[in-house]
């Protein structure tokens, strides 16, 4: 598939696609009130693709929708591959957030709540409901809550229909690829349509294509898929690694490097 092609071809829950949408304040806004039935009077930051990296030598993360209000902050991520370990991932994302905060110069008094956010394409707990929410709470007393300000939410869209909201329904309807005549689901639409037409964030996505290719060659001239035995396995394992850290998805690794997803799965596992 060439790349224009793909470029029209691609939607909502594609993270470079999503991240464009979102730089809409309102509509961005709009996603977290209804989806966590909260009031947001105002965004005061919002960042696509952010990369907070508080040490030369520490794990860096690059999240794909970064948002602040004065109060909160939240950390909304479109997941389309189930690697099994969202829940480790949703943990060090919401410390990685804490850390921003007090990189800033703030103190733990003053850690804003923050809220982790997944919108997945599968059902990542196997449970079939629309809408998991996580909280602390005591184990001797589930009516205690810690209180600590912090959330984590995955939706899955597959099972959008038991949504018990018709708004949060209608937007993983959407997210599935179906459309529908809600009026916001309208607005999303039509907000994606208009990210289609930017020539400017259309030869961004064909450099990273770019990039992704150059990436490709590199791993074919160290004979990554050349079935060189010596050092194969580990090679291999380095570039799948700088490729994901780079926000390449698994299934685009696997198609650049000519792979099953279920390899790229195995040496990330590694």
């Amino acid at each position: 598939m060439n790349a224009a092609k793909m470029w029209e071809e691609l939607e909502i829950k594609d993270d470079f696609i999503f991240a464009k949408v979102m730089r809409d304040k309102e509509i961005c806004k709009t996603v977290l009130e209804k989806l966590l039935h909260i009031k947001v009077k105002d965004l005061e930051y919002v960042e696509e693709q952010k990369t907070i990296d508080i040490s030369y030598d520490a794990k860096s993360v690059r999240l794909d929708v970064y948002v602040e209000d004065s109060d909160r902050v939240f950390d909304i991520e479109m997941q389309t591959t189930n690697l099994k370990e969202l829940a480790k991932r949703s943990r060090y994302y919401q410390g990685m957030l804490d850390l921003n905060t007090i990189e800033k110069g703030e103190t733990y008094r003053k850690l804003k709540n923050s809220y982790v956010i997944f919108i997945c394409t599968f059902d990542p707990f196997g449970k079939g409901m629309a809408q998991y929410r996580f909280e602390n709470f005591c184990l001797e007393d589930k009516d205690l809550k810690l209180e600590d300000g912090t959330m984590k939410i995955f939706f899955n869209t597959k099972d959008y229909a038991k949504a018990d909201d018709a708004e949060i329904r209608a937007f993983l309807r959407y997210v599935n690829g179906e459309y529908s005549e809600n009026s916001f689901v309208k607005k999303l639409d039509t907000r994606v349509k208009q990210v289609k037409e930017n020539m400017e964030w259309r030869a961004e996505y064909m450099t990273l294509l770019m990039r992704e290719q150059e990436i490709r060659e590199e791993a074919f001239e160290k004979g990554i898929n050349k079935g060189k035995a010596e050092g194969r396995a580990e090679e291999k394992a380095e570039t799948i690694a700088k490729m994901y850290k780079n926000g390449i998805s698994i299934t685009d690794i696997a198609k650049i490097l000519e792979i099953t997803e279920e390899e790229v799965k195995f040496y990330l596992k590694g």
